[in-house]
């Protein structure tokens, strides 16, 4: 009996918690259309006929986008900010053209809204113009059913869309909903840097915009790659990822021909400064041997990572282990796009992010301790 009463209890509470959260969230609802209906009441009598003549402004707050809308039909536009207001978008409107050309001038907008037909200056001169002054705005055309083809004519010169009238409330606010996940995805993508698998001896001409990974290699959390030879060892070095976030080493400190070393032990290190910078081993095994190159011009670790800038060849003797536990693919790329975003919240520029503080580089991107000082 007790357990029923405490399930009951339970259930109750379940029940009115959401309850409670439904009942929040419709006032909630309801409060921003108030504001949202108060704005276009009142801040359409702003005095704003310095920036254009017909323009009108309504500005709500936290705004989901603003957009600028040119029709030389008052009734359309004021359909446009009685619609796109209550859908939570800030909205100017003009009746013309060259207004709308100088409001992009001085404004930043989301999106444009233009119709085709209209007088001094049609849609197809305003989505060209727009879109040289401001290739980030997003331009939709406002079309009539006779106008349809040239419409998509439009498309050819930067609009990414356009919307048919007559349209409904829902339909122009559906609308306008999936133009802005559109936008938010496309610079979503942009934000995100570009990640290539590339043979190794084409890391050294990829861009500073860019990363890339070695084609056939595999990488460890430590930013280590490490490439099977033929005979069985296994050549290792640091990643680009690495390779740009610190600066160019003034000496390599190379792993000793014989020293056994085990996963997750320091196997190399680069002084950046006065500081030592210590990578991890990939692998557990013994040192063949070290790039005598890197003594002559340690900076060939992060000129050519993949191919003059490797380390050292190993002897690995657990790989049948330890070598799933390594990146490669797009589990890497994924992974590479998470620990750009890590060094990006660090403050540091990416994607050419370095130079970065050492020891933070060490400790928070090599699972390492503090980098040792001289």
């Amino acid at each position: 009996m007790t357990a029923l009463i405490v399930v009951l209890m339970f259930i109750a509470f379940v029940v009115i918690d959401i309850f409670v959260r439904k009942v929040s969230e419709s006032l909630k609802l309801r409060r921003e259309r108030r504001e949202r209906e108060d704005v276009l009441r009142v801040s359409l009598q702003l005095d704003i006929a310095d920036e254009a003549k017909s323009l009108k402004r309504a500005e709500v707050p936290n705004p989901k986008a603003r957009i600028l809308a040119v029709d030389d039909e008052a009734v359309v536009l004021d359909s446009f900010r009685r619609i796109l207001v209550l859908e939570g978008f800030s909205v100017d409107t003009v009746e013309t053209g060259p207004e709308a050309l100088g409001l992009v001038q001085r404004n930043d907008y989301d999106f444009l809204f233009t119709d085709l037909k209209m007088p001094v200056m049609d849609g197809v001169e305003v989505v060209k113009a727009v879109k040289h002054l401001r290739p980030d705005v997003d331009v939709v055309v406002i079309t009539g059913y006779g106008t349809i083809e040239t419409a998509v004519q439009t498309l050819q010169f930067g609009a990414c869309e356009y919307v048919q009238k007559p349209f409904t409330a829902e339909e122009l606010g559906d609308f306008a909903r999936r133009l802005l996940i559109k936008r938010e995805a496309r610079l979503e993508a942009a934000r995100k840097p570009t990640i290539k698998v590339v043979a190794p001896a084409l890391a050294e001409g990829t861009p500073a915009g860019e990363f890339c990974v070695p084609g056939g290699a595999f990488i460890s959390s430590a930013h280590a790659w490490a490439r099977l030879e033929p005979n069985g060892q296994v050549r290792i070095g640091l990643d680009d990822f690495a390779r740009k976030a610190l600066s160019l080493p003034s000496s390599v400190e190379l792993p000793r021909p014989g020293q056994t070393v085990k996963a997750g032990e320091p196997l190399f290190s680069l002084k950046e400064g006065e500081a030592w910078v210590r990578f991890p081993s990939p692998l557990s095994g013994k040192v063949v041997h070290g790039n005598e190159d890197l003594k002559a011009d340690p900076r060939l670790t992060l000129r050519s990572p993949y191919d003059r800038g490797w380390v050292c060849l190993l002897q690995p003797s657990d790989l049948a282990t330890e070598l799933p536990g390594l990146r490669i693919g797009k589990p890497l790329v994924d992974w590479y796009q998470e620990e750009i975003a890590r060094l990006r919240a660090q403050g540091a520029s990416a994607p050419a992010a370095g130079p970065v503080d050492p020891a933070a580089f060490e400790r928070e991107f090599l699972g390492g301790r503090p980098a040792a000082t001289v």
